[in-house]
C-alpha cells in the first residue's frame, strides 16, 4: 500500500514542479569524489525521480556505488539515500529539499532556486560545512549534479564531488 500513497502519476501544481519533477525517470551514474587525501575516487551508480505526495514533491533515490559494484553500501564513500523536494509556497520560486543517507547517518537541509540556465542551485548552511549542490547542462537524457563544500561561511568553496547522469528509460 505504501506505493500506492507515496507515487502519484500525475504533479499537482504542474509548472512547479517542473525544476525537479522534469527528472522523473531512472538515471546511470558516473560519480567522481575527492576523498581526504586530495585524491578522486570513482563509482558508478544509479538515480531514481519520480511525483510523491499527491504529486506535491518530488522524490529521488541516489545509489552510488549502484548494487553489485565495488563499494556498494560501504561509507564513508558510498551513499544509498533519499532526497524529497517541494516548491515553498510561502516563497515564490523556492525549494525545500531534505536528504537522508543512512549508510552515513547524514540528513541535511537545502533550500533550492533555479538558475536562470535552467539549472538549479542548492544551499545547505544551517550546519557545518555548508553545503552547495548544483545541476546543471540539464537535459532530457542526460545532466551534471555538483557538489561543494565551505568550512568558512560561504567564503571559499572546495569542489568535491561531480556526477554525470545519463537517463535509462
Amino acid at each position: 500500500m505504501l506505493h500506492e500513497v507515496l507515487h502519484a502519476p500525475e504533479p499537482t501544481g504542474a509548472d512547479e514542479l517542473e525544476l525537479f519533477g522534469r527528472l522523473s525517470g531512472s538515471w546511470r551514474l558516473s560519480w567522481r569524489g575527492l576523498g581526504p587525501d586530495g585524491t578522486w575516487s570513482t563509482a558508478v551508480g544509479e538515480l531514481h525521480v519520480g511525483r510523491v505526495l499527491g504529486g506535491r514533491a518530488v522524490q529521488d533515490v541516489w545509489v552510488v556505488p549502484g548494487p553489485g559494484e565495488p563499494g556498494a553500501g560501504v561509507p564513508p564513500r558510498a551513499f544509498h539515500g533519499t532526497t524529497v523536494r517541494f516548491p515553498d509556497p510561502q516563497v515564490p520560486g523556492t525549494w525545500r529539499s531534505t536528504w537522508m543517507d543512512p549508510v552515513n547517518g547524514r540528513v541535511r537541509r537545502f533550500t533550492g532556486r533555479p538558475t536562470g540556465d535552467g539549472g538549479v542551485v542548492l544551499l545547505s548552511d544551517d550546519d557545518r560545512p555548508w553545503l552547495r549542490w548544483r545541476f546543471t547542462d540539464v537535459r532530457a537524457d542526460s545532466f551534471t549534479w555538483s557538489a561543494e563544500t565551505s568550512r568558512d561561511d560561504g567564503r571559499t568553496w572546495v569542489h568535491d564531488e561531480l556526477m554525470t547522469a545519463r537517463r535509462v528509460d
